[in-house]
């Protein structure tokens, strides 16, 4: 009989394989990539759904611009990733061309928790078959659905490599995932600005890095509406027929995300100097 390490060793290698206790060790594996990726956040809000990553530049010779963890899939949804990139971007090509599937089969834009349930699926084939790894990122996606009513509905959901989807009002994913929720449960609350969702996003990236994030090191993205003067609107179709106006995704550059990072970084020195008068 051999020893149990080498025993333990298949369990560990084959992904089609349970141990003993019920366990996929390589999709835990995967979720440890996750785990070692940088943060990224998502916060349901009264106007949206808010995403903030930390892009952890690694060197001072690296072009901040280059790295991307947001993405856009569709007028009206995008994600942010953790884990490895490369994984991510083949799954934000995919559900790209599930967005345009949906949009030539049917004429209006695809429901955020149908997409959602489609790269699940994906990710879960990955861990029945023989020949393949599990993906090694999670994602957030967050849209704007719009209802029979007309009325704008904001979904944040969230993906890891087993294909478990999960849908949060706030939630973070990648090496900062326990401090971020534990900073949610004490403070989000469900109807506040998406202004105020983003400084909440912010707060969040602080506590997780350790103050070690700048302008270059955050990007932004929010589905629906950030600024009534700079909302990003398209009318669709909906579907008892007429049409509405969907805020749609963006992310913030420029101006807004300088406003944005400029506002926190105050509030950061405004609270220091509080805590320095009372300790005084």
């Amino acid at each position: 009989m051999q020893p149990q390490q080498y025993q333990m060793g298949g369990y560990d290698r084959a992904i089609t394989m349970f141990s003993p206790d019920g366990r996929l060790y390589q999709v835990e594996y995967a979720r440890e990539a996750v785990k070692r990726g940088t943060t990224a956040v998502g916060i349901k809000c009264r106007t949206g759904v808010v995403l903030l990553v930390d892009k952890r530049v690694a060197s001072r010779l690296l072009e901040p611009s280059s790295i991307e963890k947001i993405f856009r899939i569709d007028d009206h949804i995008g994600v942010a990733s953790s884990g490895l990139v490369g994984d991510a971007r083949a799954l934000v090509d995919r559900a790209r061309v599930e967005a345009q599937i949906n949009r030539i089969s049917y004429g209006e834009p695809i429901d955020v928790e149908t997409l959602a349930k489609k790269l699940c699926d994906h990710m879960q084939t990955y861990t029945l078959f023989g020949g393949a790894r599990p993906y090694g990122t999670a994602l957030l996606l967050a849209g704007v659905d719009i209802g029979e009513d007309g009325e704008a509905h904001y979904r944040l959901f969230e993906t890891d490599p087993s294909g478990t989807l999960l849908e949060y009002m706030a939630t973070g994913i990648g090496i900062g995932r326990q401090a971020v929720m534990k900073l949610f449960e004490a403070e989000y609350k469900e109807r506040m600005s998406a202004e105020d969702a983003v400084q909440l996003g912010l707060k969040a990236l602080y506590t997780a890095t350790e103050g070690k994030f700048d302008i270059d090191t955050v990007e932004i993205g929010i589905a629906g509406e950030y600024s009534k003067k700079k909302a990003s609107r398209k009318v669709v179709e909906l579907p008892t027929g007429g049409k509405t106006e969907i805020l749609s995704f963006k992310k913030l550059t420029g101006d807004e995300l300088k406003a944005a990072v400029t506002a926190f970084s105050a509030s950061v020195k405004s609270a220091k100097k509080e805590s320095a008068k009372k300790e005084a």
